[in-house]
C-alpha cells in the first residue's frame, strides 16, 4: 500500500547555446547544472539539507557521451550517497518512465528525495569533431573510444527483414506511418502536406517564446517548412528536413520528486507543489513490419488511456499537452486518439517539438515535465498530461500531473500496461519465395539523396491472392519516381512483387505490368 504523496518540487532546465571549443560542456557537467537550478527552484530555505537529502538518481541514457557510471558521476558531484542510482535505456519514452517510476518510489516510502534527469551535448560534440578534438577538452574519460558522433541514422539496423530492405531507421518508419494514415483519412497529399506544415509553424511559434529551447526567438514560417529547398530538402517522403527532429543541441533539464511530509519539513512553499496522478507506458513490437497497421498506434491509445484511467482523470479534464514531437506523425496519432484537432499545434505542444525546441536525444519529454511543472504552477491549466515517445513509434509512456493531490491520495503502485502488446492482431508476414505476385501497397516511403534525387523506395505491400503482408524495394527506376514524386496516392495503387536475384530475400515491387515475376 503507498504510503506517502508524491510531488515534484523543483525544475530545471539548461542550454549552453555556445559551439566554441573553449565553452564544450559535456553531458554530466549540463545535468548537474539542471539539477542544481532544480533545487533552487524549489525555494527551500535550506538548499544544501534538500541536497544532503537526495537518496534516488534516475538518468535518462544519452547519445553524446558513454559514461562509466554516470548516475554515480552525478552523485559525486552533488556529494550524496543515493541507494537507488539507475542509468535508463536508450529511448524517448524514458523521461516519463523514470518520473512515473521516481514517484512510486516515493509514494512506497523508498526514497526521501528522487532526481530524475538527462541531457545532451551533441552540439559541442560536432564542433570539438569538426575541430578535430575528440574527446573533448575535460570530458570525462568515456567507457569507450568515441571518434565520431552520434545520429539515429548512423545506426545499425541489425540483421533481420527490415535491414536485409535498408530500412528501420525513423526516418524511414515514422513517414511509413503518415502516408499510411494520409490514406486512411481520405486526404490528399496536399491535404495531409498543409496540415503537417500549419502543425509544425504552430510548434515553431510556441519554440520561438521558450526561453529554453534551441531556437528560442527564431521562428520558421509555413512557407519555409512546407517548400523544399537545398537548405530544407526532402529527407523521405513526404517530410523534408524542417519536418524532421535536431538532434545537435546542448540542453539538459532535471525533475526533483519528494513527498508531501519531506517538503513540509524542509518549509518548501506549496506554491511549488505540482502532483503526479499516475503514468502507464507499454510498447508495440519492435519489428514495425509486425504491427497490425500504418494508420495508428496500439501503445499511444492503450499508454494514455490507461495513465488517464489510473489518475482518475478524464480527457475533458486536461488542459495542457505535451506530445513527443519527432516527426508531425506522433502528434497526429495522439490527437486522433484524444479527438482533437491536429491542425491546432499551439495545444499539443508546451515546448515547440523537436524540430524548433531540439531534440535533446532521449530527454525531450524531461524538458516537457519540467515546462509542465511551470505552467501548472503558473495556473494555466489545472491538469496536464505528457506523451513520451522512444523508437520508431515503438515505446510509449504516458504522465499525468495536477495542480491538485488525487482525489483517493493513493499514487498508482505499478504501471497498468504489459512491457508489450501483444492482444492486437498482426497480417501475416510471408518472405522469400512466397512473397512474390500481383500485390497492393499498404503503406510506403521514398528516401532522398543529399542533392535531392530519390536513393531508394520502400513498400510495405500485402499480396492480392491471400491478403499476407510483405516488405519491398522499389524494382525499376520509374516505380522510384513514382514514389517520390508527390502527384498522386501510393498507398491502395496496385503492382507486382517479385524476389531479388541478387540479395536473398529481398522483394522488388514495381508498377509495371511488364515486369517479370
Amino acid at each position: 500500500m503507498a504510503l506517502e504523496t508524491p510531488i515534484v518540487i523543483g525544475v530545471g532546465d539548461i542550454k549552453n547555446r555556445s559551439n566554441k571549443i573553449e565553452d564544450a560542456k559535456e553531458p554530466a557537467q549540463l545535468m548537474y547544472e539542471a539539477i542544481l537550478a532544480a533545487i533552487q527552484d524549489a525555494q527551500c530555505p535550506n538548499a544544501s539539507k534538500l541536497q544532503s537529502s537526495v537518496d534516488s538518481i534516475d538518468v535518462v541514457r544519452t547519445w553524446t557521451w558513454p559514461y562509466p557510471d554516470l548516475p554515480g558521476l552525478l552523485a559525486e558531484k552533488l556529494n550524496v550517497k543515493p541507494k537507488h542510482r539507475y542509468y535508463s535505456e536508450h529511448g524517448g519514452n524514458q523521461p516519463a518512465k523514470l518520473f512515473d517510476e521516481a514517484a512510486r518510489r516515493i509514494a512506497r516510502g523508498e526514497a526521501t528525495m528522487a532526481v530524475v534527469t538527462g541531457g545532451e551535448a551533441l552540439a559541442s560534440l560536432s564542433a570539438c569533431a569538426a575541430a578535430k578534438k575528440l574527446p573533448p577538452p575535460n570530458w570525462t574519460p568515456p567507457s569507450e573510444t568515441v571518434d565520431s558522433v552520434f545520429t539515429p541514422t548512423g545506426r545499425s539496423l541489425g540483421d533481420n527483414l527490415g535491414a536485409t530492405h535498408d530500412i528501420g531507421a525513423p526516418i524511414h518508419v515514422y513517414p511509413l506511418y503518415e502516408n499510411g494514415l494520409r490514406a486512411h483519412r481520405g486526404q490528399s497529399l496536399k491535404e495531409n502536406h498543409e496540415e503537417s506544415v500549419r502543425l509544425y509553424a504552430r510548434f515553431s511559434e510556441v519554440a520561438e517564446g521558450n526561453v529554453y529551447a534551441w531556437n528560442s526567438g527564431k521562428r520558421d514560417d509555413g512557407k519555409s517548412i512546407g517548400t523544399v529547398t537545398k537548405k530544407n530538402r526532402m529527407i523521405c517522403f513526404p517530410y523534408p528536413l524542417l519536418m524532421n527532429a535536431f538532434n545537435t543541441v546542448n540542453l539538459a533539464s532535471a525533475c526533483i520528486l519528494t513527498s508531501v511530509s519531506h517538503a513540509r519539513s524542509l518549509s518548501i512553499p506549496e506554491s511549488k507543489w505540482i502532483y503526479p496522478l499516475g503514468g502507464a507506458g507499454t510498447k508495440d513490437s519492435d519489428d514495425f513490419w509486425n504491427r497490425p497497421n500504418f494508420h495508428s498506434s496500439p501503445s499511444i491509445s492503450h499508454s494514455i488511456d490507461a495513465a488517464l484511467r489510473v489518475s482518475g482523470t478524464t480527457k475533458s479534464e486536461i488542459d495542457l499537452y505535451d506530445f513527443y514531437s519527432c516527426f508531425p506523425i506522433v502528434p497526429k496519432l495522439a490527437a486522433h486518439h484524444l479527438g482533437l484537432s491536429p491542425s491546432d499545434g499551439e495545444k499539443l505542444t508546451l515546448l515547440g517539438g523537436l524540430t524548433s525546441f531540439g531534440g535533446a536525444g532521449n530527454n525531450y519529454s524531461m524538458h516537457a515535465l519540467t515546462e509542465m511543472t511551470r505552467q501548472l504552477r503558473d495556473g494555466k491549466g489545472g491538469k496536464g498530461l505528457v506523451l513520451a515517445n522512444g523508437g520508431v513509434l515503438s515505446y510509449q509512456h504516458v504522465v499525468v500531473l495536477s495542480k491538485t493531490p488525487r482525489r483517493d491520495g493513493v499514487y498508482p503502485e505499478e504501471n497498468p500496461l504489459p512491457k508489450e502488446i501483444v492482444d492486437v492482431a498482426s497480417p501475416e508476414l510471408v518472405v522469400g519465395e512466397k512473397a512474390v505476385g500481383e500485390a497492393v501497397v499498404e503503406t510506403y516511403t521514398a528516401e532522398f539523396n543529399r542533392d535531392g534525387s530519390p536513393l531508394r523506395g520502400y513498400i510495405i505491400g500485402r499480396l492480392k491472392c491471400n491478403g499476407k503482408r510483405f516488405l519491398a524495394n522499389h524494382g525499376d527506376e520509374a516505380t522510384l519516381r513514382q514514389m517520390a514524386s508527390g502527384a498522386g496516392e501510393i498507398v491502395g495503387k496496385s503492382g507486382w512483387v517479385r524476389q531479388d536475384s541478387e540479395r536473398k530475400g529481398r522483394g522488388l515491387f514495381t508498377f509495371d505490368k511488364v515486369a517479370r515475376i
